[in-house]
């Protein structure tokens, strides 16, 4: 099953990665996830590895996943290692200097499960596309957030220069 939440930003896409590329940042605004954290000494780039668990109705799903693309400011996928099959990516593009259009998507499968996995993704579905979008709405109001208070940490800044 695939599934995508996206959303435009206003703020530019380095300021969006900084929350997308921090797993402890990550974890605060990923809605219905449950587990999103480093395993391992590696804490970003190709080859990090996430213990990844997303609540679906009583049962948390996922496992350990593996960063396999890693553009700055552009791009970060994953696939699964361990658990259910999984890859999942972070696209931002920019619209503008001051916008960003983020994406979020998320292709799963229960490998080998037949009638009953093929039915368990499409049950499951929904609650996963509603996760994700409520995600990237959390992601915006963040990054949107922090962007007001950088901004207004700078203009007391430059009040308290020119006085």
């Amino acid at each position: 099953m695939r599934v995508c939440g996206q959303i435009d930003v206003a703020a530019p896409p380095e300021l969006v990665w900084r929350h997308i590329a921090d797993a402890e940042r990550a974890a605060a605004f990923l809605q219905g996830i449950t587990r999103w954290e480093v395993v391992g000494d590696q804490r970003e780039g190709v080859g990090t590895r996430l213990r990844m668990l997303m609540r679906v109705g009583s049962a948390e799903i996922g496992g350990l996943v593996e960063v396999v693309e890693w553009d700055p400011g552009r791009d970060f996928a994953w696939v699964s290692v361990l658990g259910i099959d999984q890859r999942g990516r972070w696209r931002l593009r920019a619209r503008s200097e001051r916008r960003t259009h983020v994406e979020l998507r998320l292709s799963y499968g229960v490998a080998g499960a037949g009638l009953f996995g093929w039915l368990a993704e499409r049950i499951g579905g929904p609650t996963v596309r509603n996760h994700l979008q409520r995600s990237v709405r959390e992601l915006k109001r963040r990054v949107e957030h922090e962007q007001l208070v950088e901004q207004a940490a700078a203009r007391r800044r430059e009040r308290a220069r020119v006085a």
